[in-house]
């Protein structure tokens, strides 16, 4: 579960971040380091295409700044992935829902902007 977002931070079971990050199946958390400022495109989410879960929650800035590509919004539907795209404090707060729904919710989050 996500404790906490200010923005550029994030704490997740009392640890904190100050830079993107991605939360996969499992909970593991690893940075998120976009290539291009602001936009998410189908080279970032090779990941998560491996992992398959039910569901992507992606988090695109405390502003809703970050935009996903259209290439990216048809790869992870054309595999099967329920995409879900909103600022980085409702993405958490739909993250926190799902997981403790026992979802299959994997989540990228963009932590400014």
């Amino acid at each position: 579960m996500i404790d906490n977002y200010q923005f550029g931070k994030i704490t997740i079971n009392g640890q904190t971040y100050d830079h993107d990050i991605y939360i996969d199946l499992l909970g593991k958390i690893k940075p998120w380091q976009q290539k291009e400022s602001h936009l998410i495109d189908e080279n970032e989410i090779k990941e998560v295409l491996i992992e398959k879960p039910e569901i992507l929650i992606i988090g695109t800035g405390a502003y809703g700044i970050a935009k996903v590509s259209e290439e990216a919004k048809n790869l992870i539907q054309k595999n099967g992935i329920k995409l879900i795209i909103l600022p980085t404090p409702e993405a958490i707060k739909k993250y926190n829902q799902l997981k403790e729904n026992k979802k299959l919710v994997a989540t990228y989050l963009h932590l400014t902007c």
